[in-house]
């Protein structure tokens, strides 16, 4: 469970800023969408959050921080990443930042134990990297790194024999976990569960949702999700590919054709017979979205995992998306407090029938470029001219409130007037 991430110089953030899951003292609003961590740790948290604002705000590049982080935190010390450049991009908008590393940290909750976990880098090597834990009541050092002087906790000495092999371009941990060591593998595995995905292009995971569709069970889910979906999708089945393909064809084409099944009725509205359908070819570029979608997302509320997702609404009705919200935010379907994080631009749901203040994230840039981020119940009103000052009351009107423009993070878009030429 992810209690809080942060990350400056990357991309449009310049200085360090935070996302947090941890839910504000409000018990009044929403009290289904929260849950607490476990049973010995009361710490309440969310089980969803949107990030609102303009394009090119910073939104996406929140979660690309994110996707960036959990993938060199798994793959820095593996040997094919030997002598590589480290793929992380500051933020080159300002002279302060060109030199310095760019900062990531995760705070997360595992066997209900909290850990902090962060590093610094840049280009060519890590800067700093640390890992704390709360056993009780206070932090306890694992180990911090300063370049490459590492030091070892008494509580961390699974870590002793990984120092001296430890490249300057790899993450410590990573290092560790390599060695089989339980502690640094445990949580290495924790950044392996949780999915980063995108809502432009499911092709990405819509191999995932096949591979599982092999599973009775979890087909039978996807098609419960169909079902209250409501896409007429009666049954679908996968076409495997013939063995004898060959492989570079085979990467091509990796999961074969997936063909759906429909109702097909006479004139009189009787059911006459089965119509095939291929899902690439005859279905809704939203039904195809939907189909790729569900594996994670039964994925993550099976298993109490995370979820991330850009440009979530894309290609979806609004009363669909308002369903897997809903989905994650009841105790009913969501019984293991899995939890989604996603960015949008439809404000229907910016509603508190959806979200307490805490869930609702906004970014926007200053005029220098760098991005902000701040949440609805951290807003105070009159931080916009004319506003009474203020926090924004639980029962404004969110929606509204935000597209006129009271919270900020929306585009200021100017009046055109010579875009066209009286020649033309």
């Amino acid at each position: 469970m992810l209690l809080q991430f942060k990350v400056g110089n990357y991309l449009s953030f310049k200085d360090v800023v935070t996302f947090s899951m941890v839910a504000s003292s409000s018990k009044t609003e929403n009290e289904d969408n929260v849950f607490e961590a476990s049973d010995r740790n009361k710490t309440r948290l969310l089980k969803s959050a949107v990030i609102y604002g303009a394009n090119a705000s910073g939104k996406s590049n929140l979660l690309r921080a994110i996707r960036f982080a959990r993938r060199f935190i798994v793959i820095s010390s593996k040997d094919t990443q030997s002598g590589e450049r480290i793929d992380v991009m500051n933020f080159r908008l300002s002279t302060e930042t060109e030199n310095k590393p760019s900062f990531f940290e995760f705070v997360f909750l595992l066997d209900g134990t909290i850990y902090r976990y962060g590093f610094e880098a840049d280009k060519t090597e890590i800067h700093r990297e640390w890992l704390f834990h709360i056993p009780k009541n206070r932090e306890v050092k694992f180990f911090e790194r300063e370049k490459q002087k590492i030091t070892i906790s008494s509580d961390f000495q699974e870590g002793k024999e990984s120092v001296d092999k430890t490249r300057n371009n790899a993450l410590f941990l990573s290092r560790t976990a390599q060695d089989n060591n339980p502690i640094s593998t445990k949580i290495l595995e924790w950044f392996t569960v949780f999915n980063v995905i995108s809502g432009l292009n499911d092709s990405f995971y819509l191999g995932y949702t096949v591979g599982r569709s092999e599973e009775e069970s979890f087909k039978n889910k996807i098609m419960e999700f169909l079902k209250c979906a409501d896409v007429g999708i009666e049954k679908f089945d996968v076409e495997r590919q013939e063995k004898t393909l060959p492989e570079e064809i085979k990467r091509l084409v990796p999961i074969g054709a997936i063909k759906t099944t429909h109702r097909k009725f006479d004139k009189e509205h009787n059911f006459v017979s089965p119509e095939i359908f291929d899902l690439d070819y005859s279905e809704s570029e939203g039904t195809k979205k939907l189909f790729a979608m569900s594996g994670p997302l039964i994925n993550a509320l099976a298993k109490g995992r995370i979820l991330f997702v850009d440009e979530f609404d894309s290609r979806l009705h609004p009363l669909l998306t308002q369903f897997i919200i809903k989905l994650f935010n009841s105790k009913i379907d969501n019984p293991n407090n899995a939890q989604l994080i996603f960015a949008s631009h439809d404000a229907s749901y910016l509603s508190k029938d959806f979200f307490r203040r805490d869930q609702i994230w906004f970014t926007e840039k200053d005029p220098y470029g760098a991005t902000d981020l701040y949440s609805l119940v951290e807003y105070k009103k009159g931080e916009v001219e004319g506003e009474e000052k203020g926090k924004v009351r639980k029962d404004a009107s969110f929606s509204k409130d935000y597209l006129l423009g009271k919270y900020g993070a929306i585009p200021y878009i100017k009046e055109i007037r010579t875009l066209m030429d009286n020649n033309e």
